[in-house]
């Protein structure tokens, strides 16, 4: 019942998607008399809210219950979670781009590939009638964070669509199922590696509703980053370490943040008891070949290493639920009550948080016990996106995927992993809804975020079947 309760969720928020999904000015399909009615409609846009909100939340349920009907996660063949995970993706793959639109700016920069035009240079409004592509106006005069791998995909997905927004949303979507296959492949033999069970880490990752939500629905290319480092770990784990490399520097040519993993392919290289001597000559040979092979991608991009002050670039984003974020704000506007300049405050601030996490996520490669390489790197990841001024739902993935290969018990390890996956799937759907400028936002906002509360309640208060799940977080009441 869990399963297809799942079914029907994805397929409500696949619906509701045609009609507050992202669409582009000049896709193909604006003009088509279906999505006019669709989205021209107060009562429709509503409604087409009210079903990608009802759906998100019912299958965080769906996910839940799954959880709590499996007695023994050893009795299930990891195959049938993959059918799980399928299943809830399949209908989010035929919908417009959900609570993102950074699909279009990866569009917007294949086009500029494709023109010649350097992406760490040149924002997409380099483009004649960029507007028309949809990409969000963060990203029209940015430079591109990404590495040369995926400016090539860009620039592939471009030239076969030949212009087409809707075929190359597909193939985005095509390449972010690719990244949830490789996920999967990898979860399946770490958790063989690791001694915890395939099938129950493939329910705490890959058919998690976050992993969902933000790799088939929304179409972040965290789901190729995150699928080519954990291949390369698994590789790592089974002495391959030289092909180890070569995939995780794979994933750092998608997003360079995973550039974090590659010291503990290091210490995965040099063994459990290894000297400083050996780690310092493993972790030579990583960065030799992961130097080597960004040095010769970038060479035949001609952009070199353009990536580097993309990434080093500081953000102007900041999000209130983000320690550092919510500090910067705080001094911001401190300062500006006392007439001094809050933009220098809070970028202070924010390059603070860089430089703790960045320290600590070096301290979690020096320090530590030999044995734990894998918490370890999950924490300095976690260090990394702790401190950052912007965290978005689908940087949990990440997280996510490292912690519940180390193993996450029952219990509060368990109950944490609830409460963040309800948590990001409620900042997801309420985040970024696509609706005409003359409907007003707020009121389409504010529908999408008193049912997701309500939805929320229900699950942790009155429904009998999941709210145990949460009886920790619920303070009891007194009979005295």
């Amino acid at each position: 019942m869990a399963v297809w309760q799942g079914a029907v969720a994805a397929l409500c928020m696949a619906v509701g998607g045609l009609g507050v999904g992202w669409m582009a000015s000049g896709s193909s399909l604006i003009r088509v008399p279906f999505f006019i009615a669709l989205r021209d409609n107060p009562v429709l846009v509503v409604l087409s809210t009210a079903l990608v909100a009802f759906g998100g939340l019912l299958l965080v349920r769906a996910w839940l219950r799954l959880g709590q009907r499996v007695d023994d996660w050893r009795a299930v063949h990891p195959l049938a979670a993959v059918k799980v995970a399928a299943l809830w993706c399949a209908p989010l793959m035929v919908t417009f781009p959900l609570f993102s639109r950074d699909v279009y700016a990866y569009i917007g920069q294949g086009r500029l590939m494709a023109a010649g035009l350097d992406p760490y240079v040149n924002g997409i409004s380099a483009l004649n009638n960029y507007h028309n592509l949809g990409p969000d106006s963060l990203w029209t005069e940015a430079p591109t964070p990404y590495g040369p791998l995926f400016l090539w995909i860009e620039q592939a997905v471009v030239g076969v669509s030949a212009g087409n927004l809707e075929i190359a949303i597909l193939l985005f979507r095509l390449a972010a199922a690719v990244g949830v296959a490789l996920c999967a492949v990898a979860v399946i033999g770490l958790s063989e590696h690791f001694g915890v069970d395939p099938s129950k880490t493939l329910w705490l990752t890959v058919a998690n509703p976050l992993f969902v939500i933000n790799f088939i629905a929304s179409i972040h290319n965290d789901a190729l980053m995150l699928g080519l480092l954990l291949v390369g770990l698994l590789a790592a784990v089974r002495r391959h370490p030289v092909l180890a490399t070569v995939l995780v520097t794979a994933s750092i040519g998608v997003k360079p943040i995973t550039v974090i993993a590659l010291p503990f392919i290091g210490l995965i290289w040099a063994g459990k008891d290894a000297g400083w001597g050996r780690r310092i000559a493993c972790w030579a040979g990583t960065a030799g070949i992961a130097v080597a092979l960004l040095t010769a991608a970038g060479a035949a991009t001609g952009f070199w290493f353009g990536w580097v002050p993309a990434m080093a670039t500081p953000g102007t984003l900041w999000i209130w639920y983000a320690p550092f974020g919510l500090l910067s704000a705080i001094a911001g506007g401190i300062t500006q009550v006392a007439g001094g300049d809050p933009d220098l405050v809070a970028g202070i601030v924010k390059r603070v948080g860089t430089i703790v996490g960045a320290l600590a996520a070096v301290w979690f490669v020096l320090r530590g016990r030999s044995e734990k390489v894998f918490l370890r790197m999950a924490l300095a990841f976690t260090a990394i996106v702790v401190t950052a001024p912007m965290i978005q739902p689908w940087y949990i993935t990440w997280l996510m995927a490292l912690f519940a290969l180390v193993g996450v018990r029952d219990g509060w390890p368990l109950l944490s992993y609830y409460v963040v996956t309800v948590f990001f799937t409620v900042i997801a759907i309420t985040d970024q809804l696509d609706v005409f400028e003359w409907i007003p936002l707020w009121v389409v906002r504010a529908v999408a975020i008193v049912l997701s509360v309500g939805f929320v309640a229900y699950m942790m208060l009155w429904d009998w079947k999941t709210r145990v799940l949460f009886a920790p977080l619920i303070p009891k009441r007194s009979t005295a």
